[in-house]
């Protein structure tokens, strides 16, 4: 679980980034959930979009890929939503405890 703090930071890093999935009118399938999960194991936070013709919101697709994952839902602001995965292994990003 990451305090609102860390979720800010994550935010504020997230900012920068373009959308590395799109979620269409097939929703969320299990290769995209490997992909993403394998994605989020060397990056840690990515953004995903939500097309308009997908049966998905951004909140429900997103709230979907993270409970699969084990991830967490940082952000959603319209049709992209964020998530982030912590790398226990090797983190990529260091975030403050508190």
């Amino acid at each position: 679980m990451i305090t609102p703090k860390q979720r800010a930071e994550l935010k504020g890093l997230a900012n920068s980034l373009e959308p590395v999935f799109q979620i269409g009118k097939g929703g969320v399938n299990e290769a995209q959930i490997l992909q993403i999960d394998d994605y989020l194991r060397v990056h840690e936070l990515m953004k995903i979009k939500v097309l308009d013709n997908s049966m998905y919101s951004a909140n429900e697709a997103a709230a979907e890929i993270a409970e699969r994952i084990g991830a967490e839902v940082v952000q959603v602001i319209g049709s992209k939503a964020v998530i982030y995965k912590r790398n226990e292994k090797n983190p990529v990003i260091k975030l403050r405890n508190k």
